[in-house]
C-alpha cells in the first residue's frame, strides 16, 4: 500500500463455517491427528466438502494405527465442532471418504536427511512475510478488523448468546478503510453476510450483526448507514457445504494479509511443516513482525525462496517500503541469517512446529494471532528477535 496521499483499501474474512474454511479445518485436523502420534509424521492432505459429502485425499507418512476410519470421524468431530447438523450438510449423517495414500518415495528421497545432507525443502517455492503498525498486532487494518467482527459473532454463536440467536456457521465479511498519508482513519464501507435460521428477515439479520460492527471498529471509525451492507442479497438460509463447494486452500488471501502483501501462492492448511509452502511463510512472518516490533522500520515485506531437496534457502530479500529508519536492507539479510536458521529444520526447531498445533490456524487467518504457550500455537507471532536485532543495528 502507498504512504502518500488518499486512498481506499478493502480486504475481506470468512467465518470457520464458509464451505473452504470447513475443508481447511478438515485437513488441518488429518494433520494434527498425524502429529500427535509421530511429531515427524509427513501429511499433505486435501479437503473437499458438498452437499452432504466430505472426500478427503492426499499424501502421508505416518503410524500405522492411523486408519482411514480413524481420519473419518475425525472429519465428523471437526464439523460437529463448527455447527454443522442441518439437513444438507450434517455431521451426523455426510458421506465422508478417504482416500490418502503414502507419500512418493521421489519426494521423500529429496526431503529426508540422510549422511551429511540435512533436510531439504518438501518443494520449490517463494514465500513471504509482513509486517506493519497499523494495528497492535501488526497486521494490515482492513483485514484485522474483517476477522474481528466475525470471529465476535462466532464466539457469540457458539456460547449460544442472544446477540447471536438465529444466526448459522456461514459467513463473510468485508472492510474498506480510508487511508490518508498511509495511516487508516476510518471505515467507508462494512459488509457482512451470514448463514441465519429459516423466517429471519433481512432486518432481523441486519439488527443483529450492527452491534458487532460497531464493537469491532474503532470509535469514529463507522461508515454511513447506507454504506453497511448486510446481506445484500437478502435471505441466507442454504449455506456452507450445502450452498456452495469447499476446497482446502482456497482462501490463501484471508490466511494471509487481505491483499496488503505479496503471497508465494501455496497454501497452509493440511501441511506438516517440512512443506515450507506453510513453514517459511510462518519463518517470514515471524521475522517481518521482529523486525517491526524492534522499530526498524514501520513496515517490512521478507521474501524466501526455496529448492525441492535443498536445504539452504536459495534468496532471502527485504523491503522495507521507504520506512525504514536508518536499517541498510543489505545488512538485514545478513543480521537475520545469523539469528535464524531458515533452513526447514531450522525453522521447524525454532518454532517448534513439529506439533498439533495447526487446527487453530484454519480460520480467522494465520497472522496476527497471540501465542499461547501452554498450548504451543502461534509461535511465529512472538517478537523474541526484537530485542538482538536493536543490538544489531545500535538501538
Amino acid at each position: 500500500m502507498r504512504d502518500k496521499g488518499e486512498y481506499l483499501f478493502t480486504s475481506e474474512s470468512v467465518s470457520e463455517g464458509h464451505p473452504d474454511k470447513v475443508a481447511d479445518r478438515i485437513s488441518d485436523t488429518v494433520l494434527d491427528t498425524f502429529l500427535e502420534a509421530d511429531p515427524y509424521a509427513r501429511v499433505a492432505c486435501e479437503t473437499l466438502v458438498t452437499t452432504n459429502r466430505i472426500v478427503i485425499a492426499g499424501e502421508t507418512r505416518g503410524p500405522g494405527d492411523i486408519t482411514a476410519d480413524l481420519l473419518m470421524h475425525a472429519a465428523r468431530m471437526a464439523v460437529r465442532d463448527i455447527g454443522y447438523d442441518q439437513e444438507g450438510f450434517s455431521w451426523r449423517n455426510a458421506h465422508v471418504e478417504c482416500h490418502l495414500h503414502a507419500q512418493s518415495a521421489h519426494i521423500a528421497q529429496g526431503v529426508d536427511a540422510a549422511g551429511n545432507k540435512d533436510e531439504g525443502a518438501g518443494d520449490q517455492g517463494i514465500m513471504f512475510g509482513y509486517a506493519c503498525r497499523e494495528t497492535p498486532d501488526l497486521m494490515p487494518a482492513p483485514l484485522y478488523y474483517s476477522h474481528l467482527i466475525l470471529r465476535r459473532i462466532s464466539e457469540a454463536r457458539r456460547n449460544q448468546d442472544i446477540s447471536a440467536k438465529g444466526l448459522l456457521p456461514d459467513a463473510k465479511s468485508q472492510v474498506t478503510l480510508r487511508y490518508v498519508d498511509g495511516k487508516p482513519v476510518g471505515a467507508t464501507s462494512v459488509v457482512v453476510s451470514t448463514q441465519h435460521e429459516e423466517g429471519m428477515t433481512q432486518e432481523d439479520v441486519k439488527a443483529l450483526v450492527l452491534p458487532f460492527i460497531e464493537t469491532s471498529l474503532p470509535p469514529g471509525w463507522m461508515p454511513s448507514a447506507d454504506e453497511i451492507y448486510v446481506n445484500p442479497t437478502g435471505t441466507f438460509v442454504i449455506g456452507g457445504p450445502d450452498g456452495d463447494c469447499g476446497l482446502t486452500g482456497r482462501k490463501i488471501i484471508v490466511d494471509t494479509y487481505g491483499g496488503a502483501a505479496p503471497h508465494g501462492g501455496g497454501a497452509f492448511s493440511g501441511k506438516d511443516p517440512t512443506k515450507v509452502d506453510r513453514s517459511a511463510a510462518y519463518a517470514a512472518r515471524y521475522v517481518a513482525k521482529n523486525v517491526v516490533a524492534a522499530g526498524l522500520a514501520d513496515r517490512c515485506t521478507m521474501q524466501v525462496s526455496y529448492a525441492i531437496g535443498v536445504a539452504k534457502p536459495l534468496s532471502i530479500y527485504f523491503d522495507l517500503h521507504g520506512t525504514g529508519h536508518d536499517v541498510d536492507e543489505t545488512k538485514l539479510v545478513k543480521v537475520i541469517s545469523d539469528l535464524v536458521n531458515l533452513s526447514p529444520r531450522g525453522i521447524r526447531e525454532h518454532l517448534h512446529l513439529n506439533r498439533p498445533i495447526y487446527v487453530p490456524t484454519s480460520s480467522y487467518g494465520h497472522f496476527g494471532r497471540t501465542p499461547d504457550a501452554e498450548k504451543g500455537t502461534f509461535t511465529w507471532e512472538r517478537t523474541d528477535l526484537a530485542a538482538e536485532l536493536k543490538r544489531a543495528f545500535g538501538r
